[in-house]
């Protein structure tokens, strides 16, 4: 069976959600993918060319493919695509795979990346670099962020695999970060009910600290089909409801639908199916 096959079966196939997820410090042989922008925090000077890796931070499920869309500021910072562009590939990846299905595609705010292994049986679990990136920081001093966008999803022998955690960086451009030691990273818990579900739907959200948190709804090709905002208190549930209607009121199609929860720089993401 073709790459494109088995990941044609896994976008269609049945997803249930575990109830629970929480991003955060994984027991030994958790299930899901730890994966975060390296060095979480980090200085630059203004107009310096600097390297960013991702990398899956600690062992969990077992990959043999991801993808994965990187947003950042055009006005803090640029692109730079590296020739060839397999050295932007991390050694997680190239090191265990002589055949790899790859796509790069840069953009003005975003570099968009699909890495797939094309050899049969193989998968690794990390921790390790899955990916780098080059940028040149602008002449104006600002800190920035590089960030997970909606599309980050994680694949094991054509089939989805998650959850997956995702930690975005922090960039300092002639700036001090002031951060003699590193923040405890948010705790976030996402659960979706029910699941698959035939009209509405709770998101039941929560945090270990206050702030806003963003939810987004994206369909299998990342188009964003639902966006909502909410600001919580440490440790406080919230139950959000939603009838499975796009932005303009229209019932969504059935399908396999990508759902993120957002805060403080951390974000977990997982599946859940609308059917008909």
């Amino acid at each position: 069976m073709t790459w494109s096959a088995r990941r044609r079966r896994g976008r269609f196939g049945a997803f249930v959600l575990t109830a629970g997820l929480v991003a955060g410090v994984a027991p030994a042989g958790a299930q899901g993918v730890w994966v975060a922008v390296t060095p979480t925090l980090s200085e630059v000077a203004p107009g310096q060319v600097f390297d960013v890796q991702i990398a899956i931070t600690q062992a969990g499920s077992a990959i043999n493919g991801f993808d994965a869309v990187i947003g950042f500021d055009p006005a803090a910072l640029t692109l730079i695509p590296l020739s060839p562009v397999s050295l932007q590939q991390g050694s997680l990846m190239s090191g265990a795979c002589g055949n790899i299905f790859h796509r790069f595609t840069p953009g003005a705010d975003r570099a968009t990346v699909a890495d797939v292994f094309l050899c049969a049986g193989v998968s690794v679990t990390g921790p390790g670099t899955i990916y780098k990136l080059r940028f040149q920081a602008s002449n104006t001093p600002q800190v920035t962020q590089l960030r997970f966008l909606p599309g980050l999803q994680f694949y094991n022998a054509g089939l989805f695999v998650g959850p997956a955690h995702a930690t975005d960086a922090t960039i300092g451009i002639g700036v001090s970060l002031d951060s003699p030691s590193p923040a405890r990273p948010v705790r976030l818990g996402l659960r979706v009910a029910p699941n698959p579900a035939r009209a509405g739907l709770s998101f039941l959200i929560e945090a270990d600290r206050a702030g806003p948190m963003r939810i987004s709804v994206v369909d299998i090709r990342g188009r964003l089909v639902h966006r909502r905002e909410e600001t919580l208190g440490a440790g406080e549930k919230r139950t959000l409801h939603w009838e499975g209607l796009d932005p303009s009121g229209r019932r969504l199609p059935a399908g396999v639908y990508l759902v993120m929860l957002e805060s403080g720089g951390r974000s977990i993401s997982s599946r859940m199916s609308l059917v008909h």
